[in-house]
């Protein structure tokens, strides 16, 4: 027999009502978990525990499933990132960042910890970690306690900017092709890491930057290996003119023209539709044809907000039947936070708030991330799911009063309310403090690589300027 755990007589429980395919509120019931599997959901639990955990003042939730995100640089962005767009770029500061600000390894280890430490923080126990591959990556994966689906990077090409107006390519098709191998390799580590909790998810980098043979090889291996595979696509006004200007069509019908859209496929994004109000292309079927075709859309709504862009909307796609996750592309890795930006844009976006309920935005959190990564044991509070179990503490100011405790948390009390969280029925965080890897630490080494990688600005930039030239400060040195 295993350790049994029962967090006895849980005040609040978002469980899961399979017959109607969504989470429910049960009041004052047990929650059991034995051996990584949840064995009980329901009142009165009377079986042996070895551990009991009062339950009279949590909220108790499943783990929250994150779909995309990149943790191995987002972090050393702080500070510069918030408000750094090029209008000449339709806003995006993405190229123009992606050149000049280059992290070194120790950096990106360091940012690595801090994102995870954030994302176990805000009660993420799945991740999907888009990422190009440094030395101990897969052994901090490991550390971190999470469950992790394990997406190495690789591209034919890099953007290359050599003014503010112009988005230009810099080919290199056999160094994709090696990246391709080598992402392969590291897939197969992955899923053979002894921490038994990572797997493997195919990542040709951007739909504009690798080669259609490439990305046809790509959507084979992940046919061949049974794996999902993503990419980001229509993620900017410059890609979907880009495609067009390459294909006569747009980005994501050019996808579907090659084979990539299919109930495997996760996009990173797909926001610029052909009926978005930035581009108003004339075909007007994105939508309908994301649907038909099965695939995810990994929703990540900061980073594009802060260049005054949005999502139109999520409700909307998910109405059209859209399988809909939710990512944290940006610091802070904070999931409750996309959440809340995702809700409260659809309805402005829609210029509705019925569009999307919060309802809504905790299955695309949970269910809906499960089944973009092809899972259907997480994102659920019922027998037989893996014990990914998140406690909220209803004491907590932010939840209080806690007549609704979802709406509580999504829209005040976020990761500041969040006080366990289990994977795999192992508690990772207890009492608000991430047990497995050393916040405080890791933030330290990023701000030490943040100094050393602003100081190499000029010597990748286009200009040759400095840091501050580039992302000045948001107040003036007096």
């Amino acid at each position: 027999m295993g350790h049994t755990v029962c967090i006895r007589n849980a005040a609040w429980v978002a469980a899961w009502d399979a017959p109607a395919g969504r989470h429910v509120y049960r009041r004052d019931i047990d929650v059991v978990f034995e051996d990584g599997l949840i064995t009980h959901v329901g009142p009165d639990y009377s079986g042996f525990v070895d551990e009991a955990v009062d339950g009279r003042d949590l909220f108790v939730i499943p783990g929250l499933v994150d779909i995309h995100a990149h943790p191995t640089h987002e972090p050393s962005y702080k500070g510069i990132r918030e408000e750094h767009g090029v209008p000449e770029m339709y806003m995006s500061g993405l190229f123009e960042r992606g050149q000049a600000y280059k992290l070194d390894t120790e950096g990106r280890s360091a940012a690595t910890e801090v994102a995870y430490a954030e994302l176990l923080a805000s009660g993420v126990t799945t991740l999907a970690d888009l990422s190009a591959p440094f030395d101990g990556w897969l052994d901090l994966l490991g550390r971190s306690g999470m469950r992790v689906c394990v997406a190495p990077g690789y591209a034919s090409a890099r953007w290359k900017m050599e003014n503010r107006q112009e988005l230009k390519y810099a080919w290199d098709e056999a160094g994709g092709r090696r990246g391709f191998e080598a992402a392969l390799r590291v897939i197969d580590a992955a899923e053979q890491h002894p921490s038994g909790r990572l797997s493997g998810m195919v990542f040709p980098a951007q739909l504009d930057t690798c080669t259609e043979d490439l990305l046809r090889d790509s959507i084979a291996a992940a046919a061949d290996r049974n794996l999902p595979i993503t990419t980001h696509a229509a993620q900017s006004v410059n890609e979907f003119l880009e495609m067009v200007k390459r294909h006569g069509t747009t980005p994501l019908q050019w996808a579907e023209k090659i084979g990539l859209l299919g109930p495997r496929t996760i996009l990173g994004h797909a926001i610029f539709v052909d009926d978005h109000s930035w581009v108003h292309w004339h075909s007007r079927r994105d939508v309908a044809m994301l649907a038909e075709s099965g695939a995810s859309v990994a929703h990540c709504p900061t980073p594009f907000a802060r260049y005054g862009q949005m999502l139109e909307d999520f409700g909307r796609y998910a109405r059209a039947g859209i399988n809909m996750g939710i990512g944290t592309d940006t610091s802070p890795h904070n999931i409750l936070e996309e959440m809340r930006t995702a809700a409260v844009l659809a309805r402005i976006a829609a210029e509705n708030i019925d569009t999307v309920s919060t309802a809504d935005i905790l299955f695309a959190a949970t269910v809906g991330g499960a089944k973009a990564l092809g899972r259907d044991d997480i994102g659920r509070l019922a027998p037989g799911c893996r014990a990914d179990i998140v406690l909220v503490d209803l004491t907590d100011p932010g939840m209080m009063p806690a007549r609704d405790p979802l709406r509580s948390l999504v829209y005040t009390a976020a990761e500041r309310a969040v006080r366990d969280v289990y994977v795999d029925g192992i508690k990772v965080v207890a009492d608000r403090r991430v047990l497995t890897l050393d916040r405080r630490d890791a933030a330290g080494r990023l701000a030490q690589a943040q100094e050393r990688m602003l100081r190499d600005v000029p010597n990748h930039d286009y200009a040759g300027r400095r840091a501050d030239a580039i992302t000045p400060l948001s107040l003036p040195l007096g």
